[in-house]
């Protein structure tokens, strides 16, 4: 499973949140290894230094072997919170289309 990780110009983090973002992804979609190909992550500050409640987007977009990507977004006030809420959306998405997909 690849994933890659893209930010806006108002993100900080560097290696430390690509790391927390790939561990995060990789124990969130263990179950699942061998179906997800990719994922990318993508963070994004929506109001740059304006600043604000839930301004910080999360978009998770999963590619599943033999399906359509499908992507989710969550939005929160700080950057480890909108990355939580995006991992546990993605999650429950990935495990839908695939135990759907095993049982046809």
């Amino acid at each position: 499973m690849q994933i890659q990780l893209n930010t806006n110009h108002g993100i900080q983090g560097g290696e430390a949140l690509g790391q927390y973002v790939e561990t995060l992804m990789t124990s969130t979609l263990e179950h699942h290894k061998d179906e997800v190909t990719r994922i990318e992550v993508h963070l994004a500050d929506e109001n740059g230094p304006k600043g604000g409640d839930s301004d910080l987007r999360c978009t998770v977009e999963a590619r599943i072997r033999g399906l359509s990507p499908m992507a989710v977004t969550h939005h929160a006030a700080d950057i480890h919170q909108a990355i939580d809420g995006a991992a546990d959306k993605i999650q429950k998405l990935v495990n839908k289309e695939v135990e759907k997909r095993r049982n046809y």
